[in-house]
């Protein structure tokens, strides 16, 4: 059998505590910190325990987390196997949510990487975006950051309006209109309507928006410098040849999904997405399906359901497709909604995948998931499967 070090991590902000075990033999506990200096002393003291017993492959895992993938970095470039487990996929049971400590964090990682590496059991593990994917990320993401906060403040003002009792005059037909901004300019200065308090509010927020407006269209300049570079133009072009896609949606969608390589078929991107019905069948109960699992990046979803309506908009076939569904099922027009949007993501994979594989020096060839094969990857934008009778995907 071959010689390993397996460690189990549970990750925090300020430390982190290992389990470490040789091969299939009792784990030893130990405590670094999460710092960058910690980190090298960990590595030193791994490579010390693999060198005492012959050698030892070094295996490291830990749960994926909002600290990113620093940690993950390091250990690559110190020549150590590292895995990032999903949480969403680890065991857990009733007794173990509420006998939680870090201990038992850690031998539970420990036991996943030492049931993988020594007995083959599949591994839940993420898929670890390249430094360049994860800094786009950062330009996009910070962009529908700014969007979301601006729409709350807008919230925040339409409800001040409500609480002291004010609607708009006449002549104001719709909100965020130079009109509606005009007069709640004038409600912001004495005197007006509203009493000072209010007045000092609505003001604060006024000038709020108007800083996030700004901030928003800073950042569409950035997103949109970004879809000019080698690596988005020719991926966004064939996304924006989809009715409804445009450049934030196709940017977001390209950004989170990274390469389109790992995927090998339209099941693994409904899954991936979120967008797969949950089961639950237990003896004689078979084909129990029940709401979508939301996994995924919830990022790509709402981008998709606002490109789905924009779609219904602007294509006569999708329309009358989901027309179709509707009448058919009239209580169920959002399980069609979710369909359409399954459906344009799936599509939205194929040409962008096809775009990648144009540019194999900026998307080199990824190993497919396991349990997929290479050959279902798509060569063509029309598959075979088809959804009520939509076009397909």
């Amino acid at each position: 059998m071959k010689n390993y070090i397996l460690t189990g991590c549970d990750s925090h902000d300020k430390s982190m505590l290992l389990k470490i075990a040789h091969n299939d033999g009792a784990p030893q506990m130990r405590s670094f910190g999460s710092d960058r200096e910690g980190r090298q002393k960990m590595t030193e003291h791994l490579k010390r325990c693999a060198k005492e017993v012959g050698g030892a492959e070094i295996v490291f895992g830990y749960e994926a987390s909002g600290q990113g993938f620093g940690l993950y970095d390091d250990l690559k470039e110190a020549g150590i196997r590292c895995l990032v487990l999903a949480p969403t996929n680890l065991p857990r049971s009733p007794k173990s949510e509420r006998d939680k400590t870090d201990e038992k964090d850690a031998q539970r990682v420990l036991d996943e990487i030492r049931a993988h590496v020594l007995a083959g059991k599949e591994l839940s593990s993420v898929w670890v975006p390249d430094p360049q994917t994860r800094d786009d990320r950062e330009v996009v993401r910070s962009r529908l950051d700014a969007a979301e906060k601006l729409s709350a403040i807008r919230i925040q003002i339409q409800s001040l309006l409500k609480r002291n009792d004010l609607r708009r005059p006449r002549g104001v037909s719709a909100p965020w209109t130079k009109p509606f901004r005009a007069w709640l300019l004038g409600l912001s200065k004495a005197p007006s309507a509203l009493e000072a308090g209010a007045r000092t509010a609505l003001s604060s927020l006024l000038r709020q928006v108007e800083f996030l407006e700004e901030e928003v269209e800073r950042l569409d300049q950035e997103v949109d410098r970004l879809s000019q570079t080698e690596r988005y133009r020719e991926p966004v072009q064939e996304l924006r040849t989809l009715q409804g896609v445009g450049l934030l949606t196709a940017m977001v969608f390209l950004t989170e999904m990274g390469d389109m390589a790992r995927f090998c078929n339209r099941r693994q991107i409904g899954a991936y997405l979120g967008l797969a019905p949950t089961t639950y069948e237990s003896g004689e109960a078979q084909d129990r399906k029940g709401h979508i699992t939301h996994f995924g990046p919830w990022r790509v979803r709402r981008v998709l359901c606002q490109a789905f309506w924009c779609r219904m908009r602007t294509d006569a076939k999708e329309k009358a497709w989901f027309e179709r569904w509707a009448q058919k099922h009239p209580k169920r027009k959002k399980v069609g909604v979710v369909a359409g949007m399954r459906r344009l993501g799936v599509r939205m994979w194929h040409r962008a995948f096809e775009a990648q594989q144009r540019q194999p020096h900026l998307f080199p060839p990824s190993v497919p998931p396991k349990g997929g094969d290479a050959s279902l990857r798509p060569r063509h934008r029309v598959g075979a499967e088809t959804l009520a009778g939509a076009p397909p995907d």
